[in-house]
């Protein structure tokens, strides 16, 4: 249960980091209208995330990943995760978000127009599906065998480890708001690709050891 939980909340914090167009709509709003607008368009993202968790593994499940069969693939299924978590890193590490900051200005809206739109960006994001099936299939995540409620947990947490990173985000660039640099949006971007290229990295070396079978 404790890796359960270390490994949802890993993957939220992992997953929200690269600073996207909801990212950039959280920083947006957090400069023009306050922290508060700013962490509701990060709730919407979290709500947002773990509707695509659930599909993710619902996915997964309906592919049959069972005990029997990640053991017998433990080693491609880990490989193949893992290069699609460097081709992640090497976009975000390549994007440079600032360019896209001044483009969401908006005029003040209600809380429910907040987080719907920030809800339906994240949705609408398809490679953010392939990104979960990848961290799910990089760190063992996905499991037939086991209780559809280990599952549940897993989202649940994902959610909190995606909510603690938007709480982070609204709170230094509220504070840091006559400071803030947009340009050190792309120097962030590229630590996190190199994080997510070096997970990769790792996850090919560890799943190549374990021995490739694809039949």
């Amino acid at each position: 249960m404790v890796y359960i939980i270390i490994k949802g909340l890993f993957i939220g914090f992992l997953s929200s980091a690269p600073m996207g167009p909801v990212g950039m709509l959280c920083i947006q709003r957090t400069l023009n209208e306050g922290r508060k607008n700013g962490l509701i368009t990060g709730i919407g993202a979290v709500v947002g995330d773990m509707l695509i968790a659930l599909l993710a593994i619902v996915a997964a499940l309906g592919l049959g990943f069972s005990t029997e069969f990640i053991q017998q693939h433990e080693g491609p299924l880990k490989v193949v995760g893992s290069i699609v978590l460097i081709v992640f890193g090497y976009i975000v590490f390549n994007k440079n978000p600032s360019k896209s900051l001044t483009k969401l200005k908006e005029k003040s809206v209600s809380t429910w127009t907040v987080f719907i739109s920030s809800l339906i960006l994240t949705v609408s994001n398809i490679a953010t599906l392939f990104l979960y099936i990848a961290l799910f299939a990089r760190f063992n995540v996905i499991d037939a065998d086991k209780p559809f409620g280990y599952d549940l947990i897993t989202i649940l947490f994902i959610g909190i480890g995606a909510f603690l990173w938007w709480l982070l985000v609204t709170y230094f660039v509220n504070k840091l708001r006559s400071r803030f640099n947009p340009r050190g949006l792309q120097i962030f971007n590229r630590i996190i690709g190199l994080l997510l290229i070096g997970l990769g990295v790792a996850g090919i070396i560890t799943g190549t050891l374990m021995g490739i079978d694809f039949f």
